[in-house]
């Protein structure tokens, strides 16, 4: 049965007690095939917690013999509802100023993501907007994002650079993240994406960019230590397959582990190219194909799968979570929250993953916890309720854990704690 307790009888200073269900997630990380659709479920359950992390889960029936209470342990009833670990986002572009809001209408009317750009529009245009914005513009408009973000029950976001495309401003987008962190209580893993496009205007063209990133831009964030991953969008009009290559050995050289947006708008070889590597992470995938999955899972690459992308982009096709999980590869999920993609409730990108990329509700589950856990390398700190982790917990206000995907993101959390603080705009104590 899941739960356990610490060496001794374990003590608590918060008890939280009613849930119909408790997805603990708990079990070896990532999980694959099968072992997806396990959300280690206890029933009528309970959790304890003491300075902050998990001291034991458990049914409810269990909890006055199990745990001892300190004096002013405090105790929240949840009656009815369920419990899952603070939902994990493993692909985001969080960090930017401004809107791209009048794209709707060309993209309606079908201009592509790769012809906005083009055009100077698209990412283009946010670069511009980021490199204009202020300090204070871009700490503001940031943290009302994952603000919101964490209210619909997201505790851990993997955060991009990418919207500046020089030094300075790339070192400054990633030094905001931890004063971020800070101010909306949640985990920000910091990614460098220096090689989110060649920025136009550059003297001496594409390879005058590559060595900034290789010979300036990597070696600068890694001295400073401001990112844990190193990415790099492989597609065509963005990085080749030889370019993305040459960046992500030069991050590994520095101590950036690779991660690659790889066959989004269509098969350069990106996926092979992280299974070479071997990359963390392969994201998006449109366009990989059965050759490419089977890379994927011999190199026991994460497979994210960003399935509210396509939907917002107006693709003819859907992201390959179903195919992905049958030829073995773990499969974790991400909003790709960006300009392109603005979507903060992490529910509606799980439904988009049942409804979509055909996982099934627990898979879907085990891709925003566990899996996306894994793709950032926090697989024990995150994503699971286990004792000794943090407690990180989103309650919804539903009977069964299957009704998150089912209902379309209609029902957002009650309350969302991280590190044992609640932390949702619906209330907080420390």
């Amino acid at each position: 049965m899941p739960g356990g307790t610490l060496a001794g009888q374990p003590r608590a200073d918060l008890i939280l007690r009613g849930f119909s269900e408790i997805a603990t997630l708990e079990g070896p990380s990532p999980r694959r095939g099968p072992a997806m659709e396990n959300l280690s479920r206890v029933e009528r359950g309970a959790l304890a917690s003491d300075h902050g992390r998990i001291t034991w889960v458990g049914p409810e029936r269990s909890l006055p013999r199990a745990v001892t209470r300190r004096s002013r342990c405090r105790e929240l009833s949840f009656e009815g509802c369920v419990a899952l670990p603070g939902l994990v986002d493993a692909h985001t572009h969080a960090i930017f100023a401004g809107s791209r809001a009048d794209e709707l209408r060309p993209k309606v009317q079908g201009v592509s993501y790769a012809e906005i750009a083009r055009g100077g529009g698209g990412l283009f245009q946010t670069v511009r907007e980021t490199r204009k914005a202020s300090r204070g513009r871009l700490l503001a408009e940031s943290a009302a994002r994952l603000a919101r973000m964490r209210d619909w029950g997201t505790t851990t976001v993997e955060v991009k650079s990418g919207y500046a495309l020089e030094t300075a401003g790339e070192v400054r987008l990633l030094e905001l993240l931890p004063l971020l962190a800070r101010r909306v209580r949640m985990n920000l893993v910091p990614t460098f994406l220096g090689a989110h496009a060649f920025p136009p205007g550059v003297r001496g063209g594409h390879e005058a960019y590559l060595r900034t990133l290789t010979e300036r831009m990597i070696p600068e964030v890694a001295r400073r230590r401001l990112a844990r991953f190193c990415d790099v969008f492989c597609d065509p009009g963005f990085f080749s397959r030889a370019q993305a290559r040459r960046v992500l050995r030069a991050g590994l050289a520095h101590g950036l582990a690779p991660k690659i947006h790889a066959d989004e708008l269509a098969n350069l070889g990106g996926s092979r190219l992280a299974a070479e590597l071997p990359a963390v992470s392969a994201d998006h995938l449109l366009r990989s194909d059965a050759r490419d999955r089977e890379a994927l899972a011999r190199a026991g690459v994460i497979g994210v799968v960003l399935p509210t992308t396509p939907f917002a982009s107006l693709l003819p096709t859907r992201s390959p979570g179903r195919e992905l999980v049958d030829a073995g590869v773990a499969v974790a999920l991400g909003s790709d929250l960006s300009p392109n993609s603005w979507v903060e409730s992490y529910p509606q990108v799980i439904s988009h993953a049942v409804y979509s990329a055909r996982l099934t509700p627990a898979e879907a589950l085990s891709a925003a916890t566990v899996n996306a856990a894994a793709a950032l390398r926090l697989g024990e700190s995150a994503g699971q309720l286990a004792p000794g982790r943090p407690l990180d917990l989103a309650v919804f206000p539903l009977a069964r854990l299957e009704e998150i995907p089912y209902r379309f993101g209609t029902s957002p959390p009650v309350a969302v704690f991280r590190a044992g603080e609640r932390v949702d705009g619906n209330g907080r104590f420390s």
